[in-house]
Protein backbone atom coordinates (compact mmCIF):
# COMPACT_ATOMS: atom_id res chain seq x y z
CA UNK A 1 0.00 0.00 0.00
CA UNK A 2 1.67 3.36 -1.04
CA UNK A 3 2.18 6.02 1.47
CA UNK A 4 -0.19 9.36 0.91
CA UNK A 5 1.98 11.83 -0.63
CA UNK A 6 1.78 15.47 1.40
CA UNK A 7 -1.00 17.43 1.20
CA UNK A 8 -1.84 19.98 -1.98
CA UNK A 9 -2.40 22.59 0.08
CA UNK A 10 -3.51 23.78 3.60
CA UNK A 11 -7.05 25.51 3.55
CA UNK A 12 -8.37 27.16 6.67
CA UNK A 13 -11.93 26.92 7.50
CA UNK A 14 -13.91 29.43 9.11
CA UNK A 15 -17.59 28.39 10.28
CA UNK A 16 -19.50 29.13 13.42
CA UNK A 17 -21.71 26.23 12.76
CA UNK A 18 -19.86 22.76 14.02
CA UNK A 19 -21.69 20.67 11.17
CA UNK A 20 -20.60 23.12 8.38
CA UNK A 21 -17.16 22.81 9.52
CA UNK A 22 -16.99 19.49 9.92
CA UNK A 23 -18.39 18.55 6.62
CA UNK A 24 -16.20 20.98 4.79
CA UNK A 25 -13.22 19.17 6.72
CA UNK A 26 -14.44 16.11 5.13
CA UNK A 27 -14.55 16.97 1.40
CA UNK A 28 -12.16 18.79 1.46
CA UNK A 29 -9.78 16.12 3.46
CA UNK A 30 -10.67 13.86 0.50
CA UNK A 31 -9.50 15.83 -2.63
CA UNK A 32 -5.72 15.66 -0.23
CA UNK A 33 -5.94 18.85 1.15
CA UNK A 34 -4.72 19.71 4.93
CA UNK A 35 -8.01 21.34 6.39
CA UNK A 36 -7.51 23.83 9.62
CA UNK A 37 -10.69 24.60 11.50
CA UNK A 38 -11.67 27.44 12.84
CA UNK A 39 -14.66 28.41 14.96
CA UNK A 40 -15.00 32.07 14.69
CA UNK A 41 -13.55 35.12 12.56
CA UNK A 42 -11.39 36.25 15.37
CA UNK A 43 -9.81 32.51 15.57
CA UNK A 44 -9.22 32.56 11.99
CA UNK A 45 -7.61 35.79 11.76
CA UNK A 46 -5.34 34.45 14.96
CA UNK A 47 -4.19 31.21 12.99
CA UNK A 48 -3.63 33.01 9.87
CA UNK A 49 -1.35 35.45 11.47
CA UNK A 50 0.69 32.22 12.32
CA UNK A 51 1.33 31.42 9.15
CA UNK A 52 1.09 28.30 6.58
CA UNK A 53 -2.09 28.53 5.66
CA UNK A 54 -2.71 29.17 1.76
CA UNK A 55 -6.66 29.74 1.40
CA UNK A 56 -9.48 30.49 3.48
CA UNK A 57 -13.00 29.49 3.29
CA UNK A 58 -14.97 31.81 5.78
CA UNK A 59 -18.38 31.82 6.51
CA UNK A 60 -20.03 35.81 5.90
CA UNK A 61 -22.16 35.76 9.08
CA UNK A 62 -20.31 35.04 12.20
CA UNK A 63 -20.70 36.79 15.71
CA UNK A 64 -17.87 39.31 16.68
CA UNK A 65 -15.27 39.40 13.28
CA UNK A 66 -17.77 38.78 10.12
CA UNK A 67 -16.73 37.26 7.35
CA UNK A 68 -16.34 41.00 5.29
CA UNK A 69 -13.67 41.88 8.46
CA UNK A 70 -12.08 38.69 8.20
CA UNK A 71 -11.60 39.47 4.70
CA UNK A 72 -10.67 42.98 5.43
CA UNK A 73 -8.16 41.98 7.90
CA UNK A 74 -6.42 38.89 6.10
CA UNK A 75 -5.65 41.00 2.85
CA UNK A 76 -3.53 42.96 5.42
CA UNK A 77 -2.12 40.01 7.31
CA UNK A 78 -1.60 37.51 4.86
CA UNK A 79 -2.06 39.45 1.00
CA UNK A 80 -0.88 36.54 -0.72
CA UNK A 81 -3.74 34.56 0.85
CA UNK A 82 -7.06 34.29 -1.40
CA UNK A 83 -10.42 33.99 0.60
CA UNK A 84 -13.53 32.37 -0.24
CA UNK A 85 -16.78 33.60 1.55
CA UNK A 86 -19.61 31.04 1.97
CA UNK A 87 -23.25 32.29 3.05
CA UNK A 88 -26.65 30.98 3.04
CA UNK A 89 -28.00 34.81 3.00
CA UNK A 90 -26.16 35.57 -0.16
CA UNK A 91 -27.54 38.68 -2.10
CA UNK A 92 -26.46 39.99 -5.33
CA UNK A 93 -24.91 43.19 -3.19
CA UNK A 94 -22.95 40.87 -0.92
CA UNK A 95 -21.29 39.33 -3.40
CA UNK A 96 -20.42 41.91 -5.19
CA UNK A 97 -19.40 43.99 -1.67
CA UNK A 98 -16.92 41.02 -1.17
CA UNK A 99 -15.57 40.65 -4.57
CA UNK A 100 -14.72 45.23 -4.44
CA UNK A 101 -13.06 44.00 -0.93
CA UNK A 102 -10.81 41.47 -2.46
CA UNK A 103 -12.77 38.38 -2.17
CA UNK A 104 -11.37 35.49 -5.04
CA UNK A 105 -15.06 33.82 -4.79
CA UNK A 106 -18.30 33.67 -3.54
CA UNK A 107 -20.47 30.54 -2.66
CA UNK A 108 -24.24 30.15 -1.50
CA UNK A 109 -24.80 27.73 0.65
CA UNK A 110 -26.14 24.73 0.07
CA UNK A 111 -23.37 24.38 -2.28
CA UNK A 112 -22.65 20.98 -4.50
CA UNK A 113 -19.24 19.43 -3.91
CA UNK A 114 -18.08 19.54 -7.51
CA UNK A 115 -18.52 23.13 -7.07
CA UNK A 116 -16.90 23.49 -3.85
CA UNK A 117 -13.46 21.65 -5.39
CA UNK A 118 -13.89 23.39 -8.51
CA UNK A 119 -13.46 26.63 -6.58
CA UNK A 120 -11.29 25.57 -4.20
CA UNK A 121 -8.94 24.28 -7.22
CA UNK A 122 -9.65 27.68 -9.49
CA UNK A 123 -8.44 29.70 -6.49
CA UNK A 124 -4.76 27.90 -5.82
CA UNK A 125 -4.38 27.72 -9.43
CA UNK A 126 -4.70 31.58 -9.67
CA UNK A 127 -2.17 32.01 -6.66
CA UNK A 128 0.30 29.63 -7.93
CA UNK A 129 0.23 31.64 -11.19
CA UNK A 130 0.74 34.93 -9.39
CA UNK A 131 3.43 33.32 -7.84
CA UNK A 132 5.00 31.68 -11.12
CA UNK A 133 4.29 35.35 -12.98
CA UNK A 134 6.30 37.08 -9.68
CA UNK A 135 9.01 34.93 -9.66
CA UNK A 136 9.51 35.26 -13.56
CA UNK A 137 9.40 39.49 -12.94
CA UNK A 138 11.80 39.01 -10.72
CA UNK A 139 14.28 37.18 -12.58
CA UNK A 140 13.74 39.44 -15.79
CA UNK A 141 14.50 42.45 -13.17
CA UNK A 142 17.71 41.26 -11.98
CA UNK A 143 18.44 40.32 -15.50
CA UNK A 144 17.73 44.07 -16.61
CA UNK A 145 19.11 45.23 -13.67
CA UNK A 146 22.58 43.30 -13.38
CA UNK A 147 23.13 41.65 -17.32
CA UNK A 148 23.94 38.06 -17.52
CA UNK A 149 26.95 36.60 -16.59
CA UNK A 150 28.60 37.37 -19.82
CA UNK A 151 32.34 36.69 -20.88
CA UNK A 152 35.02 35.05 -23.39
CA UNK A 153 38.17 36.25 -21.80
CA UNK A 154 40.71 33.25 -20.29
CA UNK A 155 40.02 34.96 -16.74
CA UNK A 156 35.98 34.80 -17.01
CA UNK A 157 36.10 31.19 -18.37
CA UNK A 158 38.33 30.29 -15.62
CA UNK A 159 35.34 31.80 -13.06
CA UNK A 160 32.73 29.64 -14.77
CA UNK A 161 34.61 26.43 -14.82
CA UNK A 162 35.09 27.10 -11.08
CA UNK A 163 32.03 27.65 -10.61
CA UNK A 164 30.22 24.64 -12.05
CA UNK A 165 32.69 22.43 -10.09
CA UNK A 166 31.80 23.84 -6.64
CA UNK A 167 27.79 24.04 -7.92
CA UNK A 168 26.43 21.01 -7.28
CA UNK A 169 28.45 20.47 -3.88
CA UNK A 170 26.75 21.41 0.05
CA UNK A 171 30.28 23.16 0.88
CA UNK A 172 29.59 27.35 1.85
CA UNK A 173 31.66 29.26 -0.81
CA UNK A 174 33.05 32.55 0.01
CA UNK A 175 32.66 34.72 -3.37
CA UNK A 176 35.42 37.82 -2.87
CA UNK A 177 36.21 40.67 -5.35
CA UNK A 178 35.71 44.10 -6.10
CA UNK A 179 32.63 46.36 -5.71
CA UNK A 180 30.52 45.81 -9.35
CA UNK A 181 32.46 42.74 -10.05
CA UNK A 182 29.16 41.01 -10.02
CA UNK A 183 29.44 38.88 -6.78
CA UNK A 184 25.75 37.99 -6.77
CA UNK A 185 25.77 36.90 -9.84
CA UNK A 186 28.24 34.39 -9.21
CA UNK A 187 26.17 33.13 -6.23
CA UNK A 188 22.99 33.15 -8.41
CA UNK A 189 25.25 31.11 -10.97
CA UNK A 190 25.84 28.82 -8.00
CA UNK A 191 22.56 27.87 -7.27
CA UNK A 192 21.37 27.90 -10.61
CA UNK A 193 23.42 24.78 -11.47
CA UNK A 194 22.99 23.36 -8.30
CA UNK A 195 20.43 20.40 -7.34
CA UNK A 196 18.61 22.93 -5.30
CA UNK A 197 18.22 25.01 -8.92
CA UNK A 198 14.39 24.67 -8.09
CA UNK A 199 14.05 25.83 -4.43
CA UNK A 200 14.37 29.25 -3.42
CA UNK A 201 17.72 31.97 -4.12
CA UNK A 202 17.70 34.65 -1.31
CA UNK A 203 19.68 37.59 -1.26
CA UNK A 204 20.67 39.80 1.88
CA UNK A 205 22.65 42.39 2.19
CA UNK A 206 24.10 42.58 5.61
CA UNK A 207 25.83 46.02 5.35
CA UNK A 208 22.32 47.47 4.63
CA UNK A 209 20.22 46.73 7.62
CA UNK A 210 21.33 47.55 11.00
CA UNK A 211 22.47 45.34 13.79
CA UNK A 212 18.73 45.71 15.04
CA UNK A 213 16.98 44.72 12.07
CA UNK A 214 19.43 42.44 10.53
CA UNK A 215 18.64 39.30 12.96
CA UNK A 216 14.74 39.74 13.03
CA UNK A 217 15.71 39.80 9.11
CA UNK A 218 17.63 36.64 8.74
CA UNK A 219 15.86 34.50 11.54
CA UNK A 220 11.85 35.86 12.04
CA UNK A 221 10.59 36.93 14.73
CA UNK A 222 7.25 36.30 17.09
CA UNK A 223 3.87 38.34 17.59
CA UNK A 224 4.97 40.81 20.24
CA UNK A 225 9.18 40.12 20.13
CA UNK A 226 9.34 43.61 19.90
CA UNK A 227 7.67 46.61 19.92
CA UNK A 228 5.71 47.01 16.03
CA UNK A 229 5.78 43.28 15.93
CA UNK A 230 2.27 42.71 15.32
CA UNK A 231 2.45 39.25 13.61
CA UNK A 232 4.92 36.22 13.27
CA UNK A 233 7.32 37.39 10.43
CA UNK A 234 9.34 34.08 9.04
CA UNK A 235 12.99 34.91 8.61
CA UNK A 236 15.41 34.33 5.62
CA UNK A 237 16.65 31.51 6.80
CA UNK A 238 13.05 29.43 6.58
CA UNK A 239 12.44 31.42 3.55
CA UNK A 240 15.40 29.45 1.76
CA UNK A 241 14.76 26.52 2.95
CA UNK A 242 15.64 23.95 0.32
CA UNK A 243 17.46 26.38 -1.35
CA UNK A 244 20.43 29.18 -1.53
CA UNK A 245 20.94 31.71 0.75
CA UNK A 246 23.45 34.60 -0.06
CA UNK A 247 24.68 36.51 2.74
CA UNK A 248 26.37 39.61 0.80
CA UNK A 249 29.19 41.98 2.53
CA UNK A 250 29.26 39.32 5.28
CA UNK A 251 32.52 41.27 6.48
CA UNK A 252 29.88 43.75 8.52
CA UNK A 253 28.05 41.09 10.36
CA UNK A 254 28.26 42.34 13.91
CA UNK A 255 29.77 40.78 16.52
CA UNK A 256 27.11 39.41 17.70
CA UNK A 257 25.28 38.36 14.85
CA UNK A 258 28.00 36.41 13.83
CA UNK A 259 27.78 33.42 16.67
CA UNK A 260 24.45 33.06 15.58
CA UNK A 261 25.22 32.42 11.80
CA UNK A 262 28.00 30.02 13.02
CA UNK A 263 25.37 28.17 15.09
CA UNK A 264 23.21 28.07 11.94
CA UNK A 265 26.27 26.76 9.61
CA UNK A 266 27.24 23.71 12.51
CA UNK A 267 23.68 22.90 13.89
CA UNK A 268 21.65 23.89 11.00
CA UNK A 269 18.98 25.37 13.33
CA UNK A 270 18.07 28.67 14.85
CA UNK A 271 15.09 30.28 16.58
CA UNK A 272 13.00 33.10 15.85
CA UNK A 273 13.83 36.35 17.87
CA UNK A 274 11.50 36.03 21.29
CA UNK A 275 10.68 32.13 20.90
CA UNK A 276 11.94 29.39 22.27
CA UNK A 277 10.93 26.61 19.62
CA UNK A 278 13.87 25.69 17.68
CA UNK A 279 13.68 25.46 13.99
CA UNK A 280 15.79 23.46 11.62
CA UNK A 281 16.33 24.53 8.13
CA UNK A 282 18.19 22.78 4.70
CA UNK A 283 19.95 25.68 3.56
CA UNK A 284 23.02 25.99 1.54
CA UNK A 285 24.98 29.19 2.62
CA UNK A 286 27.37 31.60 -0.14
CA UNK A 287 28.86 34.59 1.12
CA UNK A 288 30.65 37.47 -0.15
CA UNK A 289 32.79 40.23 0.76
CA UNK A 290 35.26 42.64 -0.93
CA UNK A 291 37.29 43.24 1.99
CA UNK A 292 39.90 40.75 3.22
CA UNK A 293 38.33 38.14 6.19
CA UNK A 294 41.90 36.90 6.61
CA UNK A 295 43.11 40.40 7.69
CA UNK A 296 39.63 40.80 10.24
CA UNK A 297 40.31 38.21 11.65
CA UNK A 298 44.10 38.96 12.70
CA UNK A 299 42.80 42.16 13.98
CA UNK A 300 40.15 40.36 16.07
CA UNK A 301 36.81 41.61 13.93
CA UNK A 302 36.21 38.73 12.31
CA UNK A 303 35.12 35.48 14.98
CA UNK A 304 38.37 32.64 13.44
CA UNK A 305 36.00 29.56 13.74
CA UNK A 306 33.32 31.62 11.11
CA UNK A 307 35.60 32.25 9.22
CA UNK A 308 36.98 29.02 8.41
CA UNK A 309 32.66 27.87 8.16
CA UNK A 310 32.69 30.30 5.37
CA UNK A 311 36.06 30.13 3.84
CA UNK A 312 35.43 25.94 2.76
CA UNK A 313 35.47 27.09 -1.35
CA UNK A 314 36.74 30.70 -1.85
CA UNK A 315 35.99 32.16 -5.42
CA UNK A 316 38.04 35.18 -6.58
CA UNK A 317 35.92 37.71 -9.23
CA UNK A 318 38.32 39.27 -11.29
CA UNK A 319 38.16 42.83 -11.34
CA UNK A 320 36.96 44.11 -15.19
CA UNK A 321 40.64 45.61 -15.44
CA UNK A 322 42.00 42.15 -15.18
CA UNK A 323 39.46 41.11 -18.13
CA UNK A 324 39.49 43.82 -20.86
CA UNK A 325 38.55 41.39 -23.54
CA UNK A 326 34.93 41.11 -22.32
CA UNK A 327 34.20 45.11 -22.09
CA UNK A 328 33.22 44.86 -25.66
CA UNK A 329 30.64 42.04 -25.33
CA UNK A 330 28.89 43.67 -21.98
CA UNK A 331 28.78 46.52 -23.45
CA UNK A 332 26.96 45.45 -26.23
CA UNK A 333 24.50 43.41 -24.31
CA UNK A 334 24.03 46.45 -21.95
CA UNK A 335 23.45 48.51 -24.75
CA UNK A 336 20.55 45.83 -26.12
CA UNK A 337 18.86 45.96 -22.97
CA UNK A 338 18.81 49.74 -22.30
CA UNK A 339 18.18 50.86 -26.05
CA UNK A 340 14.88 48.27 -25.48
CA UNK A 341 14.00 49.85 -22.07
CA UNK A 342 14.46 53.42 -23.81
CA UNK A 343 13.12 52.63 -27.41
CA UNK A 344 15.84 53.35 -28.73
CA UNK A 345 17.21 51.72 -32.25
CA UNK A 346 21.09 51.82 -32.05
CA UNK A 347 23.21 49.40 -34.05
CA UNK A 348 26.27 49.45 -31.85
CA UNK A 349 29.30 51.58 -30.93
CA UNK A 350 31.90 53.33 -33.35
CA UNK A 351 35.46 51.99 -33.45
CA UNK A 352 36.30 55.24 -31.18
CA UNK A 353 34.07 54.77 -28.66
CA UNK A 354 34.81 51.07 -28.57
CA UNK A 355 38.46 52.19 -28.36
CA UNK A 356 37.80 54.01 -25.16
CA UNK A 357 35.32 51.81 -23.32
CA UNK A 358 38.73 49.31 -23.45
CA UNK A 359 41.28 51.66 -22.30
CA UNK A 360 39.45 52.69 -19.60
CA UNK A 361 40.67 50.99 -16.15
CA UNK A 362 37.22 50.89 -14.57
CA UNK A 363 37.23 51.47 -11.00
CA UNK A 364 33.87 50.56 -10.54
CA UNK A 365 33.70 47.34 -12.75
CA UNK A 366 31.05 45.92 -14.96
CA UNK A 367 28.35 48.06 -12.56
CA UNK A 368 30.48 50.87 -13.68
CA UNK A 369 30.20 50.10 -17.04
CA UNK A 370 27.02 49.04 -17.13
CA UNK A 371 25.60 52.75 -15.98
CA UNK A 372 28.27 54.25 -18.64
CA UNK A 373 26.54 52.38 -21.45
CA UNK A 374 23.22 53.25 -20.11
CA UNK A 375 23.88 56.78 -20.11
CA UNK A 376 25.24 56.46 -23.74
CA UNK A 377 22.12 55.37 -24.74
CA UNK A 378 19.88 58.08 -23.60
CA UNK A 379 22.57 60.60 -24.66
CA UNK A 380 23.81 59.45 -28.15
CA UNK A 381 22.26 61.06 -30.87
CA UNK A 382 23.38 59.19 -34.28
CA UNK A 383 22.54 55.71 -34.91
CA UNK A 384 25.63 54.34 -33.16
CA UNK A 385 27.23 55.30 -29.52
CA UNK A 386 30.23 57.38 -30.22
CA UNK A 387 33.05 58.60 -28.44
CA UNK A 388 31.46 61.95 -27.12
CA UNK A 389 28.58 60.53 -25.96
CA UNK A 390 30.56 58.79 -22.95
CA UNK A 391 31.94 60.57 -19.57
CA UNK A 392 34.87 62.20 -19.71
CA UNK A 393 36.72 60.02 -17.33
CA UNK A 394 36.27 57.47 -19.79
CA UNK A 395 36.40 59.28 -22.98
CA UNK A 396 39.82 60.38 -21.64
CA UNK A 397 43.02 58.29 -20.94
CA UNK A 398 44.48 59.29 -17.93
CA UNK A 399 48.37 59.73 -17.99
CA UNK A 400 50.41 58.84 -14.87
CA UNK A 401 53.45 60.92 -14.48
CA UNK A 402 55.86 59.73 -11.83
CA UNK A 403 59.46 61.39 -10.55
CA UNK A 404 62.85 59.38 -10.50
CA UNK A 405 63.51 56.53 -12.76
CA UNK A 406 61.26 53.76 -14.41
CA UNK A 407 58.95 51.22 -12.53
CA UNK A 408 60.87 48.29 -11.33
CA UNK A 409 59.43 44.99 -9.86
CA UNK A 410 58.09 45.61 -6.79
CA UNK A 411 57.76 49.40 -7.30
CA UNK A 412 54.11 49.34 -7.70
CA UNK A 413 51.84 48.15 -10.72
CA UNK A 414 50.11 50.86 -13.17
CA UNK A 415 46.68 50.47 -13.09
CA UNK A 416 45.47 49.42 -16.46
CA UNK A 417 44.61 51.90 -19.10
CA UNK A 418 46.87 54.10 -17.41
CA UNK A 419 49.59 55.37 -19.76
CA UNK A 420 52.97 56.45 -17.02
CA UNK A 421 55.40 58.95 -18.36
CA UNK A 422 58.40 59.56 -16.07
CA UNK A 423 58.49 63.54 -15.45
CA UNK A 424 62.24 64.81 -17.70
CA UNK A 425 61.17 62.22 -20.58
CA UNK A 426 62.13 64.18 -23.68
CA UNK A 427 59.09 65.37 -25.91
CA UNK A 428 59.86 63.00 -28.42
CA UNK A 429 60.14 60.04 -26.95
CA UNK A 430 56.18 60.96 -25.20
CA UNK A 431 55.30 61.37 -28.20
CA UNK A 432 56.29 58.02 -29.24
CA UNK A 433 55.41 56.05 -26.49
CA UNK A 434 52.36 57.95 -26.55
CA UNK A 435 51.74 56.79 -30.57
CA UNK A 436 53.08 53.29 -30.21
CA UNK A 437 50.22 52.92 -26.40
CA UNK A 438 47.36 53.53 -29.21
CA UNK A 439 48.27 51.65 -31.72
CA UNK A 440 48.30 48.85 -29.54
CA UNK A 441 45.26 49.88 -28.40
CA UNK A 442 43.76 49.51 -31.60
CA UNK A 443 45.10 46.92 -32.52
CA UNK A 444 47.44 48.24 -35.59
CA UNK A 445 44.66 50.74 -37.10
CA UNK A 446 46.35 53.40 -38.04
CA UNK A 447 43.31 55.60 -39.58
CA UNK A 448 41.74 54.98 -36.03
CA UNK A 449 44.99 55.88 -34.52
CA UNK A 450 45.15 59.05 -36.40
CA UNK A 451 41.41 59.81 -35.53
CA UNK A 452 42.12 59.30 -31.60
CA UNK A 453 45.09 61.75 -31.55
CA UNK A 454 43.69 64.75 -33.72
CA UNK A 455 46.60 64.35 -36.16
CA UNK A 456 46.37 63.43 -39.75
CA UNK A 457 46.63 59.67 -41.04
CA UNK A 458 49.60 60.25 -43.24
CA UNK A 459 51.35 61.85 -39.88
CA UNK A 460 51.31 58.34 -37.99
CA UNK A 461 52.56 56.61 -41.43
CA UNK A 462 55.16 59.24 -41.41
CA UNK A 463 56.05 59.28 -37.84
CA UNK A 464 56.27 55.11 -38.20
CA UNK A 465 58.12 55.36 -40.88
CA UNK A 466 60.72 57.91 -39.13
CA UNK A 467 60.28 55.65 -35.87
CA UNK A 468 62.01 52.48 -38.12
CA UNK A 469 64.89 54.36 -39.42
CA UNK A 470 66.28 55.36 -36.35
CA UNK A 471 65.80 52.05 -35.00
CA UNK A 472 67.53 50.75 -38.12
CA UNK A 473 64.86 48.61 -38.81
CA UNK A 474 64.32 47.88 -43.10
Amino acid sequence: MTEPGPPLATLLVADDDPAVRQSLERTLTREGYAVVLAPDGQAALERLQAGGIDLVLSDLKMPGLTGLELLREAKAVAPDVDVILLTAFGTVEEAVRAMKDGATDFLTKPFQRAQLTKVVRQALERRDLIAQNRALQKRLDDLLRQGNMIGTSPAFRRLMTLVQQVADSSATVLVQGESGTGKELVARAIHDRSSRRNGPFVAVNCAALPETLLESELFGYEKGAFTGAGARKEGRFELADGGTLFLDEIADLSAVTQPKILRVLQEGEFERVGATKTIRVDVRIVTATNQDLATLVREKRFREDLFYRLNVITIQVPPLREKHEDVPVLAQHFLRVYAAKNNRQLDGFTDEALGCLEAYSWPGNVRELENVVERAVVLARGSRVDAADLPDAVRERPVMLTRGGPQGPGAGAVPEGVFQIRVGTPLAEVEARLLEETLRLNHGNKTLTAKMLGIDPKTVFRKLKQGEAEDGTP
